[in-house]
């Protein structure tokens, strides 16, 4: 099949790399990506949005593959300008679930399908495959399922989760998770750097990776970064968030379910990011009034 993919950064190249090697045609739309870029990652273009219905044979699919919020905003309110009914539009960011559900609304009244895919899969996606969380009626699904399944590993990672938003708050979650998984394995590992034995860390993560019930390819990661770099002197503990475990935590309220171990890993990647902690210096001044407990000069 054919398609317009719209970001090529590191996902939307990935992307466009594998649907090409599949014989898949794509043309892209990003005016930050060189013609060379494009070519090497087997595009076509980069042309711009616009042009995307002079390039593709009717009905059309546009796969988004931008950052969430405004860009998508914009993105997606130009290509239902645009593009014509029967196409398909599919937003693979990281979009919000409720806005997803918004914009198959805004698509059906212009006779144009909906998708919403969440992918997952990173740099890696390109060679391993991409795990792919769909959401949308049938019909659209169906006229996009070819590229879903060149783009998914070659067992499993492919699933239509139910209609629109539904495959963005399939992500959403995936992505909570996440944040729990990745603190566990942070965690655990400060315990040992902090331990009186002078432990190999990438050496136990290796051996971890075979026969235990930790094992599992965020762990694969960790073992290859403490390769690199034993001590991580060569980055600083400051830890993004990308907004789906705010998402998830708040639907966690919404519904009355507790989900600790997210929200907290959550609250800790908001510590990462403060050179020093008021909260903490109120803790230790409150030690110090009520029980006379020493305190540390600043540095």
């Amino acid at each position: 099949m054919e398609l317009a993919m719209i970001g090529f950064g590191r996902m939307g190249a990935g992307m466009t790399g594998r649907l090409t090697a599949a014989g898949h045609r794509v043309v892209v739309v990003d005016p930050a990506a060189s013609v060379e870029a494009v070519a090497s990652g087997g595009g076509e273009g980069p042309l711009p949005i616009e042009g995307i219905p002079d390039a593709l044979e009717a009905p059309r699919v546009a796969w988004s593959m931008v950052p969430a919020g405004a860009v998508t905003e914009d993105v997606l309110s130009t290509l239902f300008a645009t593009l014509s009914p029967d196409d398909v539009v599919v937003d693979g960011g990281n979009s919000n679930y409720r806005e997803s559900q918004r914009h198959a609304a805004e698509a059906a009244e212009r006779g144009i399908g909906f998708v919403d895919v969440g992918v997952s899969g990173g740099i890696w996606g390109r060679t391993e495959g991409f795990g792919l969380m769909v959401g949308g009626a049938a019909e659209p699904v169906a006229q996009v399922w070819p590229a879903l399944e060149t783009l998914a590993p070659a067992e499993g990672g492919l699933v239509h989760a139910g209609p629109s938003g539904a495959g963005h708050f399939v992500k959403m979650v995936h992505n909570g998770i996440e944040y729990g998984l990745m603190q566990a394995y942070a965690e655990g590992f400060e315990i040992m750097e902090a331990s009186e034995f002078e432990l190999d860390l990438g050496a136990v993560a290796e051996a971890w990776r075979h026969g235990t019930v930790i094992r599992s390819w965020l762990l694969d990661l960790a073992a290859a970064a403490l390769q690199r770099d034993p001590g991580l002197s060569q980055l600083r503990g400051f830890v993004e968030d990308s907004g789906e475990g705010r998402w998830t935590i708040a639907q966690a309220i919404e519904t009355d379910v507790p989900a600790p171990i997210i929200t907290l890993s959550l609250l800790e990647r908001l510590r990462s990011r403060q050179d020093e902690s008021f909260t903490a210096k109120m803790v230790a001044a409150l030690r110090r009034e009520f029980g006379g407990h020493a305190v540390r000069p600043p540095e």
